[in-house]
């Protein structure tokens, strides 16, 4: 269910979404409305689960994940076991920080956290023995142009 969200509300939400750790006097200024009144909307759009949680992001480069790898799969089990043994899956391996099931050709993607190509072999040899898949193709991300958390207001 789509929340309605004022002019307020986007302008809080812009400020959040670039940096969590803003006071709420801070924010309170940048939106021109009272402290309370800016704490009140932020605690209503938490409430509301627009906001479902504040984060630290992380560099991969510093804490030794640098290498970024989109992770294609092609089942031939569409079966409520083997989904639910994959979703186990996807949720016990760290290095998955993203997973998506698709229409079309391929059934899912994942985006894949690791240091380099050595430990993304020790991921995919963990990950074939958990699940069986009927394809699996890497592709190694060179650059990253746009690599944002931030939703279009």
């Amino acid at each position: 269910m789509m929340i309605n969200l004022d002019t307020y509300d986007h302008q809080i939400l812009a400020i959040l979404q670039n940096d969590c750790s803003v006071s709420a006097d801070q924010l309170a200024n940048q939106v021109h409305l009272s402290r309370n009144a800016c704490w009140r909307r932020v605690k209503q759009l938490e409430t509301s689960g627009v906001i479902r949680k504040r984060v630290a992001l992380l560099d991969p480069q510093n804490v030794g994940c640098p290498q970024m790898v989109f992770v294609l799969i092609r089942t031939s089990s569409h079966e409520p076991g083997w989904m639910a043994r994959f979703n186990r899956t996807v949720q016990s391996l760290p290095e998955i920080v993203g997973a998506h099931r698709l229409t079309g050709e391929l059934d899912y993607i994942l985006t894949v956290r690791v240091a380099d190509v050595a430990a993304y072999d020790q991921f995919y040899k963990r990950l074939i023995a958990k699940v069986p898949v009927s394809d699996i193709s890497a592709s190694f991300v060179m650059e990253s142009m746009k690599d944002t958390t931030a939703l279009p207001l």
